[in-house]
């Protein structure tokens, strides 16, 4: 019998194989900012984060957000990051260690791992599945993650599905000219399925 997560993701091919047949293309999104995409991404469970506060090294360090999206920081303790950026956390830190500890405490925040956030990588590459979000992920590192297209992968008609303001949207890429520097790299968001087609011959 099939476990929950191999169900999940068999759930997941078929329903992007069937979207990717059916949906048309849409044109490719202007290349964005990636520092606006990351600013926006709520942290979560298994994130990585690094805090620094400034001529204040022994608050520096590296903290994994727990399972119940919390952290303990130095001094101030419990922190809980649910629905929080990491703007929205570092403002926090900053006013509750000016709360009797520092004066105008300047606090920074830098995720170095979004393990909340996830991509899945389907159809023909070598190892499908799904892969944490990393900050700035290109479609390559995707592809290169999955350990790369298998012989039968039509490198040239790669399909990204992505919900974005709840709207589905499904982008047809060249992928092969991408890793050949004759196009573009594209930017992937969180969520984003990746499907690889096979080659007709």
């Amino acid at each position: 019998m099939l476990s929950l997560e191999r169900r999940s993701l068999a759930a997941v091919v078929l329903s992007c194989v069937a979207a990717c047949a059916t949906a048309p293309s849409t044109p490719l999104p202007p290349i964005t900012d990636g520092a606006d995409l990351e600013a926006s991404l709520v942290l979560g469970a298994g994130d990585v984060i690094e805090v620094k506060v400034y001529r204040e090294p022994e608050l520096d360090g590296v903290y994994r957000v727990n399972a119940v999206g919390a952290l303990e920081f130095p001094l101030v303790g419990k922190v809980v990051l649910k629905g929080k950026n990491a703007d929205d956390l570092a403002r926090e830190i900053r006013a509750r260690l000016a709360d009797g500890y520092l004066k105008d405490p300047q606090v920074t925040v830098f995720v170095r791992e979004y393990n909340s956030k996830k991509i899945h990588v389907l159809g023909q590459v070598v190892r499908a599945g799904t892969f944490p979000y990393e900050p700035r992920m290109s479609i390559i590192q995707a592809i290169t993650n999955a350990g790369g297209f298998t012989k039968l992968a039509a490198t040239n008609a790669v399909k990204v599905t992505r919900v974005a303001d709840g709207t589905e949207q499904s982008f047809e890429l060249p992928v092969g000219d991408i890793g050949s520097g004759k196009a573009p790299n594209f930017e992937l968001w969180p969520g984003d399925i990746i499907f690889v087609p096979e080659a007709l011959f």
